[in-house]
Protein backbone atom coordinates (compact mmCIF):
# COMPACT_ATOMS: atom_id res chain seq x y z
CA UNK A 1 0.00 0.00 0.00
CA UNK A 2 1.34 3.42 -0.96
CA UNK A 3 1.76 6.14 1.60
CA UNK A 4 3.31 9.41 2.66
CA UNK A 5 4.88 9.99 6.07
CA UNK A 6 4.87 13.64 7.10
CA UNK A 7 5.50 15.66 10.23
CA UNK A 8 2.70 17.84 11.59
CA UNK A 9 4.10 20.87 13.37
CA UNK A 10 0.67 21.82 14.68
CA UNK A 11 0.15 18.60 16.64
CA UNK A 12 3.78 17.48 17.04
CA UNK A 13 3.02 14.11 15.52
CA UNK A 14 4.25 11.95 12.70
CA UNK A 15 1.25 10.98 10.58
CA UNK A 16 1.52 8.19 8.05
CA UNK A 17 -1.16 8.47 5.37
CA UNK A 18 -2.15 5.44 3.31
CA UNK A 19 -3.97 5.80 0.03
CA UNK A 20 -6.18 2.96 -1.21
CA UNK A 21 -7.87 3.47 -4.61
CA UNK A 22 -11.07 1.96 -3.17
CA UNK A 23 -11.06 3.73 0.18
CA UNK A 24 -10.48 7.18 1.70
CA UNK A 25 -7.05 8.11 2.96
CA UNK A 26 -6.26 6.70 6.39
CA UNK A 27 -3.48 7.58 8.75
CA UNK A 28 -1.56 6.29 11.73
CA UNK A 29 0.20 8.48 14.27
CA UNK A 30 3.37 8.46 16.34
CA UNK A 31 4.37 11.14 18.83
CA UNK A 32 7.56 13.08 18.15
CA UNK A 33 10.42 13.34 20.60
CA UNK A 34 10.68 16.60 22.54
CA UNK A 35 13.78 17.70 20.61
CA UNK A 36 12.16 17.05 17.23
CA UNK A 37 8.99 18.80 18.39
CA UNK A 38 11.00 21.92 19.25
CA UNK A 39 12.68 21.96 15.84
CA UNK A 40 9.53 21.61 13.76
CA UNK A 41 7.01 23.57 15.80
CA UNK A 42 7.87 26.83 14.05
CA UNK A 43 6.17 28.40 11.07
CA UNK A 44 9.59 28.65 9.45
CA UNK A 45 9.89 24.86 9.23
CA UNK A 46 6.46 24.50 7.64
CA UNK A 47 7.32 27.22 5.14
CA UNK A 48 10.59 25.46 4.28
CA UNK A 49 8.74 22.16 3.84
CA UNK A 50 6.18 23.69 1.50
CA UNK A 51 8.78 25.60 -0.51
CA UNK A 52 11.02 22.56 -0.84
CA UNK A 53 8.12 20.46 -2.07
CA UNK A 54 7.01 23.14 -4.50
CA UNK A 55 10.57 23.64 -5.73
CA UNK A 56 11.33 20.01 -6.47
CA UNK A 57 7.85 18.82 -7.43
CA UNK A 58 5.65 16.09 -6.03
CA UNK A 59 7.02 13.61 -8.54
CA UNK A 60 10.35 14.00 -6.74
CA UNK A 61 9.10 13.33 -3.21
CA UNK A 62 11.15 10.13 -3.10
CA UNK A 63 14.21 11.89 -4.46
CA UNK A 64 17.16 11.90 -2.06
CA UNK A 65 17.74 15.62 -2.59
CA UNK A 66 14.32 16.42 -1.13
CA UNK A 67 14.90 14.00 1.76
CA UNK A 68 18.11 15.87 2.63
CA UNK A 69 16.37 19.24 2.52
CA UNK A 70 13.55 18.05 4.76
CA UNK A 71 16.00 16.35 7.13
CA UNK A 72 18.12 19.49 7.38
CA UNK A 73 15.09 21.32 8.75
CA UNK A 74 14.18 18.67 11.31
CA UNK A 75 11.53 16.87 9.28
CA UNK A 76 10.82 13.44 7.96
CA UNK A 77 9.23 12.34 4.72
CA UNK A 78 8.57 9.01 3.09
CA UNK A 79 6.39 8.38 0.05
CA UNK A 80 5.91 5.81 -2.64
CA UNK A 81 3.51 4.82 -5.36
CA UNK A 82 0.98 7.62 -5.05
CA UNK A 83 -0.13 9.45 -8.19
CA UNK A 84 1.00 13.06 -8.11
CA UNK A 85 -2.51 14.48 -7.69
CA UNK A 86 -3.34 12.10 -4.82
CA UNK A 87 -0.03 12.82 -3.14
CA UNK A 88 -0.67 16.54 -3.42
CA UNK A 89 -4.10 16.22 -1.85
CA UNK A 90 -2.80 14.09 1.00
CA UNK A 91 0.14 16.39 1.67
CA UNK A 92 -2.07 19.47 1.60
CA UNK A 93 -4.41 17.85 4.12
CA UNK A 94 -1.48 16.70 6.24
CA UNK A 95 0.45 19.93 6.69
CA UNK A 96 -1.87 22.62 5.42
CA UNK A 97 0.90 24.27 3.43
CA UNK A 98 -0.43 27.14 1.33
CA UNK A 99 2.16 26.57 -1.39
CA UNK A 100 1.28 22.88 -1.58
CA UNK A 101 -2.46 23.55 -1.67
CA UNK A 102 -2.02 26.05 -4.48
CA UNK A 103 0.20 23.66 -6.37
CA UNK A 104 -2.33 20.83 -6.06
CA UNK A 105 -4.98 23.08 -7.59
CA UNK A 106 -2.69 24.25 -10.35
CA UNK A 107 -1.90 20.93 -11.96
CA UNK A 108 1.34 19.13 -12.69
CA UNK A 109 1.87 19.22 -16.42
CA UNK A 110 3.28 21.47 -19.11
CA UNK A 111 4.97 24.71 -18.15
CA UNK A 112 4.82 24.16 -14.39
CA UNK A 113 6.72 20.87 -14.61
CA UNK A 114 9.20 22.47 -17.01
CA UNK A 115 9.68 25.38 -14.60
CA UNK A 116 10.44 23.05 -11.70
CA UNK A 117 12.88 21.16 -13.89
CA UNK A 118 14.62 24.43 -14.73
CA UNK A 119 14.91 25.29 -11.02
CA UNK A 120 16.44 21.90 -10.29
CA UNK A 121 18.90 22.35 -13.15
CA UNK A 122 19.76 25.84 -11.93
CA UNK A 123 20.52 24.47 -8.47
CA UNK A 124 22.70 21.74 -9.95
CA UNK A 125 24.66 24.27 -12.03
CA UNK A 126 25.20 26.51 -9.01
CA UNK A 127 26.57 23.59 -7.00
CA UNK A 128 28.96 22.96 -9.92
CA UNK A 129 30.11 26.64 -9.70
CA UNK A 130 28.40 27.57 -12.97
CA UNK A 131 26.73 30.62 -11.45
CA UNK A 132 25.90 32.30 -14.77
CA UNK A 133 24.34 29.08 -16.06
CA UNK A 134 22.26 28.78 -12.91
CA UNK A 135 20.73 32.23 -13.46
CA UNK A 136 19.87 31.31 -17.05
CA UNK A 137 17.90 28.33 -15.73
CA UNK A 138 16.25 30.27 -12.90
CA UNK A 139 15.17 32.97 -15.36
CA UNK A 140 13.83 30.27 -17.65
CA UNK A 141 11.75 28.95 -14.75
CA UNK A 142 10.30 32.42 -14.18
CA UNK A 143 9.34 32.77 -17.84
CA UNK A 144 7.58 29.42 -17.69
CA UNK A 145 5.89 30.02 -14.33
CA UNK A 146 6.01 33.64 -13.07
CA UNK A 147 4.26 32.61 -9.83
CA UNK A 148 7.60 31.07 -8.73
CA UNK A 149 9.28 34.48 -8.41
CA UNK A 150 8.76 35.22 -4.70
CA UNK A 151 10.01 31.74 -3.76
CA UNK A 152 13.16 31.63 -5.87
CA UNK A 153 15.74 32.50 -3.21
CA UNK A 154 18.36 30.43 -5.05
CA UNK A 155 18.22 32.96 -7.86
CA UNK A 156 19.03 35.73 -5.37
CA UNK A 157 22.12 33.89 -4.21
CA UNK A 158 23.32 33.42 -7.78
CA UNK A 159 22.71 37.08 -8.61
CA UNK A 160 24.80 38.07 -5.59
CA UNK A 161 27.79 36.12 -6.89
CA UNK A 162 27.40 37.67 -10.33
CA UNK A 163 27.64 41.12 -8.75
CA UNK A 164 24.03 41.95 -9.69
CA UNK A 165 23.35 43.22 -6.19
CA UNK A 166 20.26 45.33 -6.86
CA UNK A 167 18.48 42.42 -8.54
CA UNK A 168 19.60 40.10 -5.74
CA UNK A 169 18.20 42.44 -3.08
CA UNK A 170 14.90 42.71 -4.97
CA UNK A 171 14.67 38.92 -5.14
CA UNK A 172 15.23 38.53 -1.40
CA UNK A 173 12.74 41.27 -0.56
CA UNK A 174 10.07 39.57 -2.63
CA UNK A 175 10.75 36.29 -0.88
CA UNK A 176 10.59 37.77 2.62
CA UNK A 177 7.29 39.43 1.68
CA UNK A 178 5.70 35.97 1.37
CA UNK A 179 7.88 34.23 3.96
CA UNK A 180 8.27 36.79 6.76
CA UNK A 181 10.17 34.44 9.08
CA UNK A 182 13.21 33.79 6.93
CA UNK A 183 16.25 35.13 8.76
CA UNK A 184 18.74 34.05 6.11
CA UNK A 185 17.05 35.88 3.27
CA UNK A 186 16.83 39.06 5.34
CA UNK A 187 20.58 38.78 5.92
CA UNK A 188 21.26 38.13 2.24
CA UNK A 189 19.19 41.16 1.32
CA UNK A 190 21.39 43.20 3.67
CA UNK A 191 24.55 41.64 2.18
CA UNK A 192 23.41 42.64 -1.31
CA UNK A 193 22.49 46.18 -0.32
CA UNK A 194 25.71 46.60 1.70
CA UNK A 195 27.63 46.13 -1.55
CA UNK A 196 25.61 48.97 -3.10
CA UNK A 197 25.17 51.37 -0.20
CA UNK A 198 27.73 50.39 2.39
CA UNK A 199 26.83 48.47 5.56
CA UNK A 200 25.75 51.45 7.65
CA UNK A 201 23.18 52.70 5.16
CA UNK A 202 22.04 49.15 4.34
CA UNK A 203 21.25 48.62 8.03
CA UNK A 204 18.79 51.48 7.90
CA UNK A 205 16.54 49.37 5.68
CA UNK A 206 17.16 45.97 7.26
CA UNK A 207 14.19 43.65 6.76
CA UNK A 208 12.33 42.67 9.91
CA UNK A 209 11.49 38.97 10.22
CA UNK A 210 10.22 36.58 12.86
CA UNK A 211 12.44 34.75 15.32
CA UNK A 212 14.53 31.93 13.88
CA UNK A 213 14.37 28.66 15.89
CA UNK A 214 18.14 28.18 15.49
CA UNK A 215 20.26 29.93 18.14
CA UNK A 216 23.08 30.53 15.64
CA UNK A 217 20.81 32.34 13.20
CA UNK A 218 19.16 34.37 15.96
CA UNK A 219 22.62 35.54 17.00
CA UNK A 220 23.59 36.21 13.37
CA UNK A 221 20.49 38.32 12.85
CA UNK A 222 21.33 40.52 15.82
CA UNK A 223 24.97 40.91 14.80
CA UNK A 224 24.17 41.84 11.20
CA UNK A 225 21.32 44.15 12.15
CA UNK A 226 23.16 46.02 14.90
CA UNK A 227 26.80 45.78 13.74
CA UNK A 228 27.52 43.63 16.76
CA UNK A 229 30.42 41.37 17.69
CA UNK A 230 30.69 38.36 15.31
CA UNK A 231 32.06 36.31 18.21
CA UNK A 232 28.50 36.20 19.53
CA UNK A 233 27.58 34.02 16.54
CA UNK A 234 30.41 31.61 17.34
CA UNK A 235 29.38 31.56 21.00
CA UNK A 236 25.83 30.63 20.01
CA UNK A 237 27.21 27.72 17.98
CA UNK A 238 29.30 26.52 20.91
CA UNK A 239 26.21 26.53 23.12
CA UNK A 240 24.25 24.61 20.47
CA UNK A 241 26.80 21.80 20.21
CA UNK A 242 24.12 19.14 19.66
CA UNK A 243 23.19 20.50 16.23
CA UNK A 244 25.71 19.34 13.55
CA UNK A 245 25.04 22.34 11.34
CA UNK A 246 25.57 24.98 14.06
CA UNK A 247 29.32 25.50 13.69
CA UNK A 248 29.11 25.44 9.89
CA UNK A 249 26.47 28.18 9.82
CA UNK A 250 28.35 30.20 12.44
CA UNK A 251 31.56 30.22 10.40
CA UNK A 252 29.70 30.91 7.16
CA UNK A 253 27.81 33.90 8.50
CA UNK A 254 30.77 35.32 10.43
CA UNK A 255 32.68 35.19 7.14
CA UNK A 256 29.81 36.86 5.30
CA UNK A 257 29.64 39.55 7.98
CA UNK A 258 33.30 40.39 7.40
CA UNK A 259 32.67 40.45 3.64
CA UNK A 260 29.96 43.07 4.19
CA UNK A 261 32.53 45.11 6.12
CA UNK A 262 35.11 44.77 3.34
CA UNK A 263 37.53 42.59 5.35
CA UNK A 264 38.37 39.86 2.85
CA UNK A 265 41.18 38.41 4.99
CA UNK A 266 38.88 37.53 7.88
CA UNK A 267 36.06 36.59 5.53
CA UNK A 268 38.29 34.05 3.81
CA UNK A 269 39.39 32.47 7.09
CA UNK A 270 35.86 31.76 8.29
CA UNK A 271 34.20 30.76 5.01
CA UNK A 272 37.02 28.38 4.06
CA UNK A 273 36.65 26.84 7.54
CA UNK A 274 32.90 26.41 6.91
CA UNK A 275 33.42 24.88 3.47
CA UNK A 276 36.01 22.40 4.74
CA UNK A 277 34.06 21.37 7.86
CA UNK A 278 32.47 17.89 8.03
CA UNK A 279 29.02 19.43 7.59
CA UNK A 280 30.25 21.56 4.71
CA UNK A 281 31.72 18.56 2.93
CA UNK A 282 29.14 15.85 3.58
CA UNK A 283 25.73 17.32 4.43
CA UNK A 284 24.28 17.94 0.96
CA UNK A 285 22.88 21.25 2.28
CA UNK A 286 22.59 23.86 -0.49
CA UNK A 287 24.30 26.38 1.80
CA UNK A 288 27.23 24.01 2.20
CA UNK A 289 27.56 24.07 -1.58
CA UNK A 290 27.30 27.86 -1.41
CA UNK A 291 30.29 28.02 0.94
CA UNK A 292 32.36 26.05 -1.58
CA UNK A 293 31.12 28.19 -4.48
CA UNK A 294 31.95 31.33 -2.50
CA UNK A 295 35.55 30.14 -2.11
CA UNK A 296 35.79 29.32 -5.81
CA UNK A 297 34.26 32.63 -6.89
CA UNK A 298 36.69 34.55 -4.71
CA UNK A 299 39.68 32.57 -6.00
CA UNK A 300 40.51 31.11 -2.59
CA UNK A 301 40.79 27.51 -3.78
Amino acid sequence: MAGIRAVLAATAEIQTFHQDPKAPAACSRATLSASSREIISSRRWKNKFARSADRLGFNSFTDDRLRRIISAHGGFLEAGGLPAASLAAVAAAAIGGAAITAMAAGGFGGKRDAARAAVRRGMELFVENDVQGSVVEFDKALRLDPSQEPYLWQRGLSLYYLGRFQEAAEQFRKDVAVNPNDTEEAIWCFLSEAQLLGPQEARQQFLLVGQDPRPVMRAAMEVFKKAGDPNEILAAAAADFGRPSALFYANLYVGLYYESEGDQYKSKSYIVTAAQSPYGVRSGDYMAALARVHCQQRGWV
